[in-house]
């Protein structure tokens, strides 16, 4: 007994050490685990593809680790392993049952793929969802994979992040542990192809080609359907060029329109989108949460905060946390963290995160090692580059501030008091403002940061400034942007942009090139936009009365940026930002049938008298 004790000693000691001075790569996970393939059933009798690997070193139990993805488990085969498992390759080495399914309808997996599945509003024996898919397959692997400790964790990127966010319904007694990091949450309102009720057309369009295509059963992915290729690699004039959004459906979108006609037909926060609203059903949340997402995620910034937010206003005594770093989509598991296009972070985000957050948390919660106690919130500040913790967010710490709008470009604490009470001019969406630099190929990650003097000086693209900070100023928490406006037309979008402007005399570089200096460099802090027709309720559109003056009120998601001082804080509002928005027309129509001819100039006032003052509200700390 004590010699196989020794053995077993021996074992575990070779397996440790072994793990840690090799590379993580597809032969380390080949080394290390063992894989299987197998059909999990659900109990409607639906199979669900599963790819489950499993430590060789069978010394101790191991916790599972379960992801579910839409994007397929591949590499499919027995004897075909992934690179690293987990989300950074100290997870593979660390130990865990790792298991990747493909949701229901989607690959490998039996049953009909729904986008954002509806969640059952009463628990129901035949019936199914997402939630009772992840109960149905935690209860299977806790049964049947041999070396289990009985403890299961959930995490995942994006949509995989709504799965996980489900797996919070009805949870299964032995989930432990989930992290929806950047999770889909609300296609309407902010994540993905719809904010503030505007489509985001480019990354609608690019990502439904493929991923909505029509399928007759199990597939692999290469018998999957080509993403889109444009010849021209010009995306501003393509959709500029279309007739209508009708004519994009008819010309490329004949494969996979499901979901396209679902976007076309429900163009208001109805029955359709608020069924699809998985923060509704987060009542009664009992494993331990880390929500993670990145203030520069050009998808689901959203998500990321609304679900922290639900689940604390939902259940005060859950255990929730956030973290939220300067992480492009998925940035914390995909980069090093330090940098994003031309704006410098002074460390390694990323591998603080995984290493004093992500892992402790699974670590801790699936196999009671250390002392997991983590801030409420661990918010990661551009601008002065810090890591700061709160105890809620946004933080009990802030203050309410304002900036009011002023006649000559000015942006002031104190209200409007001169004579000029207004700003005039005309925008027209048949000459969009372009939502980056250059010739559009494609929708970069880091347009989230970009410098915006290429559009500061278009006509249409009202700039207001503070003077030169003479204090550090931080941001932290949503931002409103509350105008008093008018039109001469019925609809507009209005987008609005909080920007930093970098001093004359800086000498920071470029992240990118030592040889670009940041002089004058306008770094895009926060921009989002609203549909007009939507001021008054996304379930409620409402043309505008021409030349009335209308209060208009865009919500941008949380920020946590300090504008050094020497610094200026910017204000651009505009209403294109082409092709990342589709353009609206400036009338109350059906934009998805609106025509070339429909598209008409807009004359805008933006008003910010004492009477009618707009102003910038935000948290400041």
């Amino acid at each position: 007994m004590l010699k196989k004790l020794l053995l077993t000693f021996i074992a575990g000691l070779f397996f440790y050490f072994s793990a840690y001075t090799q590379e993580i790569n597809e032969a380390f996970v080949e080394q290390h685990y063992r894989k299987i393939e197998t059909q999990i059933p659900m109990r409607d009798g639906t199979k669900l593809f599963t790819a489950i690997y499993i430590p060789k070193d069978e010394s101790q139990k191991y916790p599972i680790l379960l992801n579910r993805t839409p994007y397929t488990v591949s590499p499919y085969g027995k004897d075909r392993y992934k690179k690293s498992l987990g989300t950074f390759p100290e997870m593979t080495r660390a130990g865990y049952i790792f298991v990747y399914q493909d949701v229901r309808g989607q690959w490998m997996s039996e049953g009909n793929f729904e986008n954002v599945r509806p969640t059952l509003t009463k628990a129901n024996k035949l019936k199914i969802d997402e939630s009772t898919d992840t109960y149905d397959t935690i209860d299977w692997l806790i049964k049947n994979i041999k070396n289990n400790n009985g403890k299961v964790g959930m995490y995942g990127i994006s949509y995989p992040g709504f799965y996980a966010t489900a797996g919070l319904v009805g949870s299964h007694p032995a989930l432990k542990a989930v992290s929806p990091q950047a999770p889909v949450t609300d296609w309407f309102r902010g994540d993905d192809f719809r904010h503030g009720g505007a489509l985001f057309l480019m990354d609608a369009f690019r990502f439904m080609y493929t991923f909505d295509a029509k399928r007759s059963g199990p597939i692999l992915p290469e018998a999957g359907h080509p993403g889109f290729k444009l010849a021209t690699k010009d995306f501003y004039s393509f959709f500029l060029n279309m007739a209508s959004l009708e004519e994009l459906q008819q010309n490329y979108l004949g494969h996979t329109v499901k979901f396209w006609k679902d976007l076309q037909k429900h163009q208001t926060l109805d029955t359709f989108w608020n069924s699809r609203l998985i923060t509704h059903h987060l009542n009664t949340v009992k494993p331990a949460v880390m929500v993670v997402g990145g203030t520069f995620d050009a998808e689901d910034t959203y998500g990321a905060f609304e679900t922290y937010r639900q689940i604390e206003k939902r259940n005060p005594t859950a255990t929730n946390t956030l973290v939220i770093g300067p992480w492009y989509h998925g940035g914390w598991a995909r980069s090093d963290g330090d940098f994003l296009g031309d704006i410098r972070f002074g460390e390694k985000t990323s591998l603080y995160y995984q290493q004093q957050l992500e892992l402790p948390f699974f670590e801790y919660y699936l196999k009671g090692k250390g002392s997991f106690k983590p801030a409420e919130a661990t918010v990661f500040f551009s601008g002065e580059n810090k890591w700061r913790t709160f105890q809620q967010w946004p933080p009990k710490e802030i203050h309410a501030d304002e900036l009011y709008l002023h006649a000559h470009g000015r942006l002031d604490r104190s209200p409007n008091a001169d004579d000029t009470d207004f700003v005039e001019y005309t925008a027209d969406p048949n000459k969009p403002v372009p939502f980056q630099e250059g010739v559009i190929t494609d929708r970069t990650r880091e347009y989230m940061v970009a410098d915006q003097r290429f559009v500061a000086n278009r006509p249409d693209v009202m700039v207001f400034e503070t003077a030169v900070l003479q204090e550090d100023l931080t941001l932290a928490g949503p931002i409103v942007a509350d105008l008093q406006v008018s039109m001469t037309g019925t609809d507009a979008d209005f987008i609005v942009k909080i920007i930093d402007v970098y001093p004359d005399t800086t000498t920071l570089t470029s992240a990118v090139s030592d040889r670009v200096v940041m002089q004058g460099y306008q770094m895009l802090v926060r921009g989002d936009v609203l549909r007009g027709r939507f001021r008054e309720g996304m379930d409620t559109p409402k043309p505008f009365e021409p030349n009335k003056v209308t209060s208009v009120q865009v919500n941008l998601p949380d920020v946590a940026h300090t504008f050094k001082k020497g610094h200026k804080l910017m204000v651009q509002i505009q209403h294109t930002w082409f092709p990342l928005l589709d353009r609206n027309p400036n009338q109350f129509i059906d934009i998805f049938k609106a025509k070339k001819e429909d598209f008409i100039p807009n004359t805008h006032r933006i008003y910010f008298s004492k009477e009618k003052p707009s102003r910038i509200m935000f948290g400041r700390l």
